[in-house]
């Protein structure tokens, strides 16, 4: 029996050194390996949630993509041949914007291309300063964002290594790269063939300062400060008073816009108005008043203007109505041009032309902050009433908070602008889209309501097109008509053998390149994928979807999609309906959702809240195997606070490991059975322990695994157990007895580090190298098999079942007497008297030689007592004197 010297190991365990140790160890020995011809029945997948590259990891991102790690180290011990991808989402907005603030450039089609761009250098030529943006061309700001992604994702990665994540790096892939932009592109052309895929000029939420699209799953609402104005509009009638009602809206720069009034058809205060038209104060402009159920008679005064286009609501109207279209919000969030015209003109008409021109002009160009102050105080001037009855703006705008819509990512409000865009039919697929959801288990299970939820409520399909430059293009071309105007309804669509394919470099099937942007000729796709449309074929990608080494059939669908929860409306939602589409069938079997980290003030953590931590100086105070433990002790679904106590907790468990460890392995004894009741009870509780944490593990239930495990170590082993033992396990007059303490000694040690090793797999594996590697074959512990309750019944269960819980609470009591009477714990007794019942009594008799010996006295007598709900045994005591100081 291999046993160690207490003088061969440190004192103090170095949580820093051995992690850089065991990472280059584990690398060596292939811990993280899958075998690519293991059938799929002997498989586990894991569908790893690819980082958006914009930045640095903070301590969110560490919390829930440690979950994942922990399966997997699981599943491997468990014997599954386990498959750990990982790929970074590194096209999208959140990059471009990473790299316009990095280098202070901005993309422009048109601009020439400049080879070895120097940003700096170019800066200086043009004499920029410091707060100006260079302007460069489209493929020079491409070259730009792969130059940061790259330098990101190594960070990235060092950071995961660090960690201990187990992933297997062969898999690595970027929503960038060649692999990806194919089968993002093979997903389009399928799509295309299924008639799933549509391109419509329609009205579209937008963003101002991205100036692109976004799709209803990136939207979010955010409490801002507003105000009500009260403005009172004209009914037109001819030759008949003048009648007037008031609008109270909160967005007087879009009256320009106004198209159209509306009010419930039920309300009384209205109703005499449904058919006529009303008069737009300051533009007077006639546009009709038409009843909609869709009004709410309590909102603001009950009546109110459609604009084109204030909300999703006008766009309804707008449509429903066949009203007139009067876009007054460019692409850049500034207010367009446009002239008003006389009745029976060509454009937009107007009661009063000119007066209704001159209030334009002093809007035009302004963003909406300062044309929203511009119109209330056209507003407050009489001239601009539609009615006589002096200024239109009726009291001072009340103040109010009111949710607003914004992209996820950006920092102006949406707008609903008229634009060409490509969407995925969704909104006539919900009900499949639930039903699928329903064949996936969802952990915790009442998230699915989420996502039925989110799918319920879906009110536009998916719009897949944005209007940027770093990302997967749009693989298809138009033909120009003799005008050179594109042919939109005519698409040319790429050929399979053609992808990856960027039609703005490469020539559309049948013409040359010579042809492109002139009559007759054709011009290429400028928009690019949504970074939804790439990252939510993750399982395709890394299953290599219709590539030559396809491997759908053995990765596909996967076992588990670990997220956060709050994107189950995007990359959830998004991946089940590619899964849908694509294969009909789901994509995995089982969604795991993790919830957030919250600041002190109980807030999320996020970049654009500025409230993050950096995982990299919590690793350097604590080491990795304290922060997967805080990682670990929560579970799924469940918010957690960077809590720097449980930070500690992890690190003393870490150094307990240690120290236990080396006290067991340095104890020495002929190997022999386990035949001792204590030695033979303590093993039918860590058989418990056994069966309870695999099943927790099988149930993605990390956090209940580790808390069992955490319980028995703590209590049973180190503050019970091993005390009970100390003295049989030197007894030179019990060989049998010390055999049988020393191999349960050995056995417990070797069965709490393999449940403890995915979670703090650094101290585990370093315990287990000292001795088990040697003695077992497995190298690492991470290679040696998950302990079963099977590997444990070949002890002999204990002849009086409450045998060790008897044994630890005997044990406590001793404790507490000898604390109460000022008696060092370590003190000899002349006499040990434990009050109990007779079951009590009964549970004690075989194991009363270890209770005894670890309280110091020669023997136990008993008096009968009656156990309290505190105290099942009560200890009256008789110490030693203490020995003379010398």
């Amino acid at each position: 029996m291999k046993s160690i010297e207490f003088g061969d190991l440190p004192k103090r365990f170095d949580i820093n050194e051995r992690e850089l140790h065991w990472r280059k160890r584990w690398a060596e020995l292939g811990v993280e390996k899958r075998d690519p011809n293991a059938p799929r029945e002997k498989s586990f997948v894991i569908d790893s949630p690819p980082p958006t590259v914009s930045g640095s990891l903070h301590i969110g991102h560490i919390f829930s993509y440690t979950h994942q790690d922990l399966l997997a180290r699981y599943k491997r011990m468990a014997g599954w041949n386990v498959a750990y991808p990982m790929g970074w989402d590194d096209n999208g907005l959140p990059t471009e914007r990473r790299v316009q603030n990095y280098f202070m450039v901005r993309a422009e089609r048109g601009v020439p291309y400049i080879e070895n761009l120097d940003v700096e250098a170019a800066r200086a030529e043009k004499g920029l300063k410091k707060n100006q943006q260079l302007v460069i061309n489209r493929q020079n700001f491409i070259e730009l964002c792969r130059v940061v992604t790259e330098m990101d994702e190594i960070v990235f990665k060092e950071t995961f290594d660090r960690m201990g994540y187990s992933i297997d790096w062969s898999d690595e892939y970027a929503t960038i790269d060649e692999k990806s932009r194919r089968i993002a592109q093979r997903s389009f052309l399928d799509l295309y063939e299924k008639n799933h895929v549509y391109q419509l000029e329609s009205p579209t939420m937008w963003d101002v300062d991205f100036q692109t699209a976004v799709a209803q799953a990136e939207v979010e609402d955010r409490e801002k400060g507003g105000a009500y104005h009260d403005i009172e509009f004209g009914v037109f009638e001819e030759d008949a008073p003048v009648k007037s009602f008031v609008i109270s809206t909160t967005r007087p720069e879009l009256l320009a816009a106004c198209v159209g009034i509306t009010a419930h058809p039920d309300d009384e205060r209205f109703k005499g108005l449904f058919g006529k038209h009303a008069v737009t104060p300051g533009f007077f402009a006639k546009v009709p008043i038409f009843p909609s159920t869709e009004a709410d008679p309590e909102k603001g005064t009950g009546i109110l203007m459609v604009c084109t286009f204030g909300d999703q609501t006008d766009v309804a109207w707008w449509r429903e109505e066949g009203l007139e279209l009067r876009q007054i919000m460019g692409r850049n969030g500034r207010i367009l041009d446009h002239e008003f015209v006389a009745e029976g003109a060509d454009g937009w008409e107007s009661l009063n032309p000119a007066r209704a021109n001159e209030n334009y002009k002093t809007i035009v160009g302004k963003r909406t902050p300062s044309a929203k102050s511009l119109v209330v105080e056209l507003m407050r001037d009489p001239e601009n009433s539609a009615t006589g009855n002096g200024a239109p703006l009726q009291d001072e705008p009340k103040q109010i908070q009111h949710p607003v819509r914004y992209y996820e990512k950006g920092d102006s409000p949406l707008e609903y602008l008229t634009t060409r865009q490509w969407f995925v039919r969704m909104l006539d697929k919900t009900d499949q889209m639930i039903e699928m959801g329903r064949k996936i288990t969802w952990h915790p299970e009442f998230m699915r309501k989420r996502f039925e939820n989110w799918t319920e409520n879906l009110n536009v399909d998916w719009c897949i097109s944005r209007q940027r430059y770093f990302g997967v293009p749009i693989p298809v071309w138009y033909p120009l008509d003799d005008q050179g105007e594109p042919q939109y309804d005519q698409a040319i669509i790429a050929t399979p053998d053609m992808l990856p394919v960027d039609p703005e470099s490469v020539a559309a099937p049948g013409y040359e390149e010579s042809q492109r942007g002139v009559p007759g000729g054709f011009s290429g796709e400028p928009d690019i994928f949504d970074t939804w449309f790439t990252s939510s074929l993750s399982p395709q990608t890394v299953a290599r979807w219709g590539d030559e080494d396809d491997q759908m059939n053995t990765l596909f669908p996967m076992d588990v999609r670990p997220q956060g929860h709050d994107i189950i409306r995007t990359w959830a939602f998004y991946t089940i309906a590619k899964a849908m589409l694509h294969q009909e069938s789901v994509p995995w079997h089982n969604i795991n959702l993790s919830g957030w980290v919250l600041d002190p003030d109980r807030k999320k953590m996020s970049k654009s809240k500025g409230n993050v931590v950096t995982p990299v100086d919590t690793l350097d105070r604590f080491g990795a195997d304290a922060v997967r433990y805080w990682s670990a002790s929560f579970k799924l679904g469940t918010d957690a606070a960077h809590d720097e106590a449980i930070f500690k907790i992890g690190g003393k468990l870490v150094t307990k490991l240690y120290n236990a460890g080396k006290f067991v392995l340095a104890q020495t004894a002929d190997e022999g059975p386990i035949t001792n009741e204590l030695d033979r009870a303590f093993i039918a509780e860590l058989k418990e322990v056994v069966r309870i944490a695999s099943e927790a593990f099988d149930k993605f239930e990390f956090s209940v695994a580790l808390q069992e495990t955490e319980k028995f170590f703590w209590g049973a082993f180190t503050d019970n157990y091993i005390e009970l033992l100390k003295r049989r396990s030197r007894s030179e007059d019990d060989p049998e007895g010390r055999a049988s303490a020393v191999a349960t000694l050995r056995l417990g040690l070797n069965v709490v580090l393999r449940l403890f090793a995915p979670v703090v797999p650094t101290i585990a594996d370093e315990v287990w190298s000292w001795v088990f590697a040697e003695e077992t074959g497995h190298p690492s512990i991470h290679k040696a098999p998950w302990p079963t309750v099977e590997e444990l019944d070949s002890i002999p269960a204990p002849e009086i079942a409450g045998s060790f819980p008897a044994a630890c609470d005997a044990i406590s009591a001793i404790r507490k007497a000898k604390s109460e009477s000022g008696v060092s714990l370590n003190r000899e007794l002349l006499s040990l008297v434990l009050e109990a019942d007779e079951a009590g009594q009964s549970d004690l008799r075989l194991v009363l030689d270890d209770v005894a010996a670890a309280g110091g006295a020669e023997a136990i007598s008993f008096a009968t007592g009656t156990p309290t709900a505190d105290w099942r045994y009560t200890a009256k005591i008789e110490a030693a004197e203490a020995p003379e100081k010398k």
